[in-house]
């Protein structure tokens, strides 16, 4: 039987460094997880105001380690959704009526004047955006079952929105907005579980968006930027009386 001899050397290796590359992505992505799984149950009502986030429990709910987990957490302290008590661990952020009519409020005042700054920037593009998203808007409800009906509704409706400021033409207006939507999200869940799945509600929606495009098309910023702002504002009493019949003031 012949042998011939192997030379190693040309051999591929996986290197330390790949190796230590790839235990870093893999680290960086359960922390992603972590933190996008987190944040949604923290919108949509899984943990309560104030609630304790005991790690014991985090690690079975979503099956990881530590360190992902404390990523997360870190991650929503920054953006106000979860609160680090000093050696004693992370709370779910409070909830109150008055955050919830100061958050909406400034939110209602940019998405207003950033419509305004669309309607005198805005170009072709702009305009024939706004249109296509206004169409698949109104096509969710014939186009979804029940069970999807929040969430793919919710992803049109903030497509929509989006489409109508983003002629502003203002990167940095922009992440000023992502900013406050991230933190009327869980106070706009409140709205969403209570009127999404009306008929009437949401043909009120309707036409309150078509309103919006006519005026917004015409560039008559005039009308369209009362007309965002009261449209946005329209939650809050509902919000109000949600968050009083489960106690939180």
């Amino acid at each position: 039987m012949l042998c011939l001899p192997i030379n190693f050397a040309n051999i591929p290796t996986m290197s330390l460094t790949a190796r230590q590359d790839d235990s870093a992505d893999t680290k960086e992505n359960l922390g992603i997880r972590a933190y996008k799984q987190l944040k949604n149950d923290i919108i949509k009502g899984a943990f309560r105001p104030d609630e304790k986030l005991r790690m014991s429990v985090l690690k079975e709910r979503y099956d990881l380690g530590i360190g992902p987990l404390r990523e997360a957490l870190s991650q929503l302290v920054a953006e106000h959704l979860v609160v680090a008590i000093s050696q004693r661990g992370y709370r779910v952020a409070p909830m109150s009526l008055a955050e919830l009519h100061d958050i909406y409020d400034a939110r209602a005042q940019l998405e207003a004047m950033l419509l305004g700054l669309a309607i005198e920037r805005g170009d072709d593009a702009w305009e024939a955006d706004i249109l296509a998203k206004s169409y698949q808007l109104s096509k969710v409800s014939e186009a979804n079952t029940p069970h999807s009906l929040l969430e793919v509704w919710d992803a049109r409706h903030s497509a929509f929105h989006t489409a109508l400021v983003r002629g502003c033409r203002s990167p940095q207006l922009m992440k000023v907005r992502d900013g406050l939507f991230d933190k009327v999200q869980r106070y706009r869940h409140f709205w969403l579980k209570e009127t999404v799945f009306s008929e009437q509600a949401l043909e009120k929606k309707r036409q309150e968006h078509d309103a919006l495009v006519v005026v917004t098309l015409a560039r008559r910023k005039e009308e369209a930027e009362p007309m965002m702002r009261e449209h946005l504002m329209t939650p809050v009493p509902i919000i109000t009386a949600v968050m009083q019949q489960q106690g939180i003031a």
